[in-house]
């Protein structure tokens, strides 16, 4: 097969781990990004089986394991009391179980590894410093001097330029809630949690996720609870105002988290949208992947995850017969719309679950408490078990 030419807009995790499946793939590939530089936003990732298979067939495993930290537990606890409900193991029964790690690691990590294979591939080009509006995108090979695309990648985001090409899509929703993320030092937190674990603290209406970063030094957390709608924006730094809207949320929380919130360093404020179902795709080269074609809230930790799921999959699906695009984009929406319909369904479930509150809270206790780790682990099984095509 003669390779082809790709542009992908943006150079997210997505992005890059899809120029990377095509570069594998024998095409040409032309990533377009407006910062000037990388610098991925946020902090901690969760980088789930299903997606550390795929790293590692890409040829990131040697790199993964030297930064990806592996937790002993994926634990589920009460916020106001601490007390452990229950757990799944990970470390080794997961990598058994599943077929490859389940690990963390910071999300400018995880961009590095992918920006060091992307830059040391001759197939690849990197455009920083491009601005991007939907009515340039047409042209844009134009003006970076490449060929002519025979696919348009947008992995431009939840405020996606290139989703303005797609007649009919929809309009991000904002979710009603918020998530504060932030880094504290593990001898700070080592009172109220274990540092080696993922913990997920349960409340009323919130909840906050804690994992370690940097070689285990570093705990990140994210707070997630009801926020005011503040637009079209990515993330903010908070202010005093929003740290006193948290520290409200978490007021009936333990003693120990709540001061971790208290004095934990400067935050930065994500309001979390996501997108209702719409076209990915305008039926002939242009398609949508990741939180720009289906942005969901982080109750299933599984964004990044299917933005490189779908990556490595486009590139598959359209290496095996690149002349007939417009049926390969049909197929390719119909199969992965299946899986993000059920990785929704499993994050609108988690939703239910950690913010319970009253009687529903006693019931999701007692039930989760009853259930063995081997019985939670089989519940994960379609979701970390996944191969994607190709594999």
């Amino acid at each position: 097969m003669t390779g082809c030419s790709i542009l992908i807009i943006g150079a997210g995790i997505g992005g890059l781990a899809a120029a990377l499946a095509f570069a594998h793939k024998g095409h040409e590939v032309d990533i377009v990004e407006r910062a000037p530089a990388l610098s991925e936003v946020g902090a901690g990732l969760q980088i789930s089986p299903n997606a550390s298979r795929i790293l590692i067939a890409l040829g990131l495993g040697d790199a993964l394991r030297e930064t990806m930290i592996i937790p002993h537990e994926i634990v589920l606890a009460s916020g106001r009391s601490l007390r452990k409900i229950t757990h799944v193991p990970c470390g080794q029964f997961a990598a058994d179980r599943w077929g490859a790690p389940y690990g963390v690691m910071h999300r400018a990590d995880l961009q590095t590894l992918l920006l060091d294979a992307v830059t040391a591939d001759s197939r690849c080009r990197l455009h920083l410093n491009q601005t991007v509006s939907s009515p340039d995108i047409a042209s844009l090979h134009d003006r970076l001097g490449c060929p002519r695309p025979n696919l348009v990648i947008g992995a431009d985001g939840v405020w996606s330029q290139t989703r303005n090409l797609i007649g009919g899509a929809s309009r991000p929703r904002f979710s009603g809630k918020v998530a504060w993320r932030f880094k504290v030092a593990a001898e700070q937190a080592r009172q109220v949690l274990a540092p080696v674990n993922v913990t997920a603290f349960l409340g009323a209406d919130t909840h906050l996720v804690a994992y370690p970063l940097e070689h285990g030094e570093t705990i990140n957390m994210v707070a997630i609870a009801r926020g005011a709608n503040p637009g079209e924006t990515w993330a903010q730094r908070e202010s005093q105002t929003d740290r006193r809207e948290l520290l409200d949320a978490f007021a009936n929380w333990h003693p120990g988290l709540v001061s971790i919130l208290r004095q934990a360093p400067e935050m930065t404020w994500w309001p979390l949208f996501e997108m209702p179902d719409g076209p990915w795709h305008d039926s002939a080269r242009t398609v949508l992947i990741g939180d720009a074609a289906h942005a969901m809230t982080p109750f299933a930790a599984q964004g990044a995850a299917m933005a490189i799921e779908e990556g490595f999959e486009l590139a598959g699906d359209f290496s095996r017969d690149p002349a007939d695009t417009a049926a390969m984009l049909r197929q390719f929406e119909a199969r992965r719309r299946a899986r993000i319909n059920r990785a929704r369904s499993r994050g609108a479930f988690n939703q239910f679950a950690y913010h319970a509150r009253g009687p529903v809270r006693l019931g999701r206790d007692l039930v989760l408490a009853l259930k063995r780790p081997e019985s939670l682990a089989a519940d994960l099984d379609w979701l970390y078990g996944y191969r994607a095509t190709g594999l």
